[in-house]
């Protein structure tokens, strides 16, 4: 055997050796690396996901306190209750500041039902709950006054709900001169104003804030705490989002 032939014979022993340290050591750990390496990466989707439901969970309870407390206003315009007693107190509210005497109330059908609600109540479930009311004042004042009840609750320009009263939906107002001499004021001039209207409630099955409270959503273990906003006296006008 040459000396060439022994180095050719060294060369091709040098490259098998070196192609066995690659089929048994080098080659299984890139493949260990690129399977860590495909891990890595779906771990840090699972924590980049993670930390946006974080920031969206403290977005969420940063703006609960705020979200609760419109629900609970929307609670004054449609009770999960009849309310009547909150509905009187309002409309004596509304007719003192207007000069005007709240001569009387009487209900059209002693609580209604979702049968007798109007096309858009029937949509929603609400149960309808028909009255009528009887006010003594003048032309303007009576004016003033039915204007006030038909904007209890309004959807502003912006697309949000103002709420200061009952959700009232008016279906007819009737004024006649006053005949009796004991009635309203008394005074020349003086008309009756009867209004026919139609106030709403919540389903029976369906509760005002679902179980929630004002310090956490239901199920959270918090104490139960009062969501009534129909009762005592009005307060600040509540601006309510909604979607337009």
């Amino acid at each position: 055997m040459t000396g060439r032939d022994r180095i050719v014979l060294m060369g091709l022993s040098a490259l098998a050796v070196l192609a066995a340290v690659w089929l048994l050591a080098v080659s299984p750990e890139r493949e260990e690396a690129t399977k860590l390496s495909a891990q890595v990466s779906a771990a840090n989707a699972q924590v980049a996901s993670a930390e946006s439901q974080v920031a969206s969970a403290r977005t969420a309870k940063s703006r609960y306190a705020a979200a609760y407390a419109s629900i609970v206003s929307l609670g004054k315009a449609v009770p999960p209750g009849q309310e009547v007693p909150s509905l009187i107190y309002q409309l004596d509210q509304a007719s003192s500041q207007k000069q005007v005497d709240f001569s009387s109330i009487a209900s059209s059908s002693g609580g209604g039902s979702s049968a007798s609600a109007t096309p858009a109540a029937a949509l929603t479930g609400f149960t309808a709950m028909p009255f009528t009311f009887v006010f003594n004042g003048s032309f303007l004042d009576l004016y003033h006054l039915f204007q006030q009840l038909n904007r209890f609750t309004v959807r502003t320009s912006s697309g949000d709900l103002q709420v200061t009263g009952r959700l009232l939906t008016i279906q007819s107002a009737k004024l006649v001169p006053v005949t009796s001499p004991g009635a309203g004021k008394g005074a020349a001039g003086q008309l009756t104003g009867t209004i026919t209207a139609t106030a709403y409630v919540l389903p029976s099955a369906q509760g005002l804030t679902g179980g929630a409270t004002a310090t956490g959503p239901a199920g959270t273990g918090t104490q139960t705490a009062s969501t009534t906003a129909t009762s005592g006296s009005p307060t600040t006008p509540a601006i309510v989002k909604v979607n337009p």
